[in-house]
């Protein structure tokens, strides 16, 4: 039996399952909230002023943060269910801002069982995508989940 307040499990993961996430707007508040938050009180995120001399016009919001964003919208896909997060490799390919709505897309890009009974690592290639479908960050983690019978035969 599925439980609707359980993520998945190592076992509803096999090679190339593909999920997407809900979406979300950055807002102001939010950037603001995480400049504050993460002490990331460069110019580039704080200065409204003048933008004509900034390397990114527009109310950018820093990647650190579009990357916490794309981890809480995938979230509920390992609730109850997933163990650690061990490793990520992470690019920036476009500047978000404040106002762009953003959502993931995942795909599981590895499985293996550990060699302790009950668990497994999972690695998806998860891609964060704005409300136009530009892709904007990518990143590759591998988490450790746990398995849905407890790893007996």
């Amino acid at each position: 039996m599925i439980q609707l307040n359980t993520g998945f499990h190592f076992d509803d993961l096999p090679l190339g399952t593909r999920f997407r996430s809900r979406a979300r707007t950055v807002t102001e508040a939010d950037l603001v909230s995480f400049i504050n938050l993460s002490w990331l009180h460069e110019e580039l995120f704080t200065d409204t002023s003048d933008r004509t001399h900034m390397a990114i016009p527009g109310r950018v919001v820093p990647g650190a943060l579009v990357h916490a964003f794309a981890e809480g919208l995938i979230t509920p896909s390992m609730q109850g269910t997933g163990l650690a997060f061990l490793h990520a490799e992470l690019d920036i390919a476009a500047p978000t801002f404040v106002g762009d709505t953003i959502h993931v897309e995942c795909e599981v890009i590895e499985q293996r069982a550990t060699s302790k009974p009950g668990r497994g690592l999972v690695r998806t290639r998860n891609v964060v995508h704005n409300q136009h479908g530009k892709a904007v960050l990518s990143y590759t983690p591998l988490r450790m989940m746990r398995m849905r019978d407890g790893g007996k035969d």
